[in-house]
């Protein structure tokens, strides 16, 4: 077991472990660590814990149940309780890491603020990423309407501010998530029109053995399935958003039919009036912190990239670990697996057997998801020349073809040297996936940039404190 620093002062003495992210997968990881010994700090971006997945009003907002906005509320809860009594951890809230530092001791970089000195560095003998995963966009005519939100925009917006994006609300796109939005939007009191996903589901058939040892993926799914029920909302499978109508704010879109590979079908299309869209397309793991180092990745099914770890969560670089969406996007219940995974192993300790197991069931249910709803390369055809695809920089998507067909580009990066597509303050992860898509090279490649958030020009001018 590593050797626990003989007091606890910030910047003098090294931590054993340093979680990034207090999601599932960093909340698991750092109680479990530190009461396996491990002297912890778990950063965090946010003010509170949660993450996205466990994402909560703020207590100022007064809220009586926040537990109904919530699957699995006991089970953060226990992690907050056990957090709280934990005197090995300091949770740092507010830090955005911006780059890791590998070394003996690790070195992580995180900003505060806007200041000078709002600049931090935190050692640690190790680093376990539990970084998140964000959305997966790919655009459409009229996806810059205000109304217009992604699907975990939507249920931030709940989640955390108690209100809903609109009355009437249109949820699309692919992938669990929507099901999930879909019934936390009508059990706020929402109307939804319609659930439209891009695929079939026919996908999940050719997975039986995952289905089989998953029940509670298939009770949640039931559960979400009969609020909708109850509330008359129309699933749509096979189907497409492909054009938001409105000026000043959406009002109403034309969804169509889509074949097999995600064409739309001339002649399906049907006019839905509503004043919100939920759209999203899965989740993309966020690495980006050990990519930029080097670390090995491994492409998921639905295209996506994810970090490589072996059975304890290490990754390729000696002294990193990672859980949850950093190794592929496969929900809580694998997140918190993971990260209880990864701790033991730090701590230089059996791993539990349940954890070991509800890892396995987990990941291969993440996999069969992951094809299931993998875009299909015919999207592409909802885009006019008009569409913006980078938002930040304005781009359309006649500009990027243009770069491809006329000036060469093969791949995205050349398509952002030429276009500025991706070079806005998001840094690609809105447009990222639809810019690979339209330049033809590779849309596997993971994302590599020296800084992982913005920060101020003045900090990196500042000394390490």
């Amino acid at each position: 077991m590593p050797t626990l620093p003989s007091e606890p002062a910030r910047g003098r003495a090294p931590y054993d472990l340093a979680v990034v992210g207090a999601g599932p997968a960093g909340l698991a990881a750092a109680v479990t660590a530190a009461e396996l010994g491990l002297r912890v700090a778990l950063l965090d971006a946010g003010p509170r814990v949660g993450g996205q997945y466990y994402r909560h009003p703020a207590p100022e907002l007064g809220a009586a149940r926040p537990d109904r906005l919530h699957h699995g509320w006991a089970v953060f809860a226990r992690l907050r309780d056990r957090l709280r009594a934990q005197p090995r951890i300091d949770h740092l809230a507010g830090h955005h890491v911006w780059a890791a530092e590998r070394g003996e001791p690790w070195r992580l970089h995180a900003t505060l603020g806007p200041d000078a000195g709002d600049r931090v560095t935190v050692e640690a003998g190790a680093v376990l990423l539990a970084t998140g995963a964000y959305e997966r966009q790919l655009p459409f005519p009229g996806w810059t309407l205000p109304g217009v939100v992604t699907a975990g925009g939507a249920q931030a917006m709940l989640k955390a501010g108690l209100v809903l994006p609109g009355r009437r609300i249109v949820v699309a796109g692919s992938g669990p998530l929507l099901l999930a939005a879909a019934s936390s939007l009508v059990s706020a009191g929402a109307a939804v029109p319609a659930v439209v996903e891009a695929g079939s589901y026919l996908g999940y058939a050719r997975g039986v053995a995952a289905l089989a040892a998953n029940p509670a993926k298939l009770v949640e799914g039931a559960q979400h399935g009969t609020v909708l029920l109850r509330h008359g909302v129309r699933l749509r499978r096979s189907s497409a958003v492909i054009e938001a109508h409105g000026t000043d704010r959406v009002t109403a879109v034309t969804v169509a039919r889509l074949d097999a590979d995600w064409r739309p079908v001339p002649g399906t299309e049907r006019r839905i009036g509503c004043d919100a869209v939920a759209i999203g397309h899965g989740l993309v793991p966020q690495i980006e912190l050990a990519t930029e180092l080097g670390a090995a990745t491994r492409t998921v099914p639905d295209g996506t990239v994810a970090l490589a770890v072996d059975g304890e969560q290490r990754t390729s670089l000696p002294g990193l670990w990672a859980a949850g969406e950093t190794c592929g996007v496969g929900g809580a219940d694998l997140a918190l697996a993971e990260g209880v995974l990864a701790a033991y192993a730090v701590a230089g300790r059996p791993a539990p057997r349940g954890a070991l197991v509800r890892r396995r069931r987990r990941r291969a249910f993440a996999e069969l998801m992951a094809a299931a709803h993998a875009p299909g390369v015919g999207w592409t055809d909802w885009l006019t020349p008009e569409t913006d695809v980078c938002r930040c920089e304005e781009v359309p998507a006649g500009r990027i073809r243009e770069a491809v067909e006329e000036l060469g580009a093969g791949d995205a990066r050349t398509v952002k040297l030429l276009t500025r597509a991706g070079m806005g303050w998001c840094q690609g992860r809105m447009c990222g996936a639809a810019v690979a898509c339209l330049a033809g090279g590779p849309t596997d490649r993971p994302d590599s940039r020296p800084l992982s958030c913005p920060v101020p020009l003045a900090q990196l001018a500042e000394p390490p404190a």
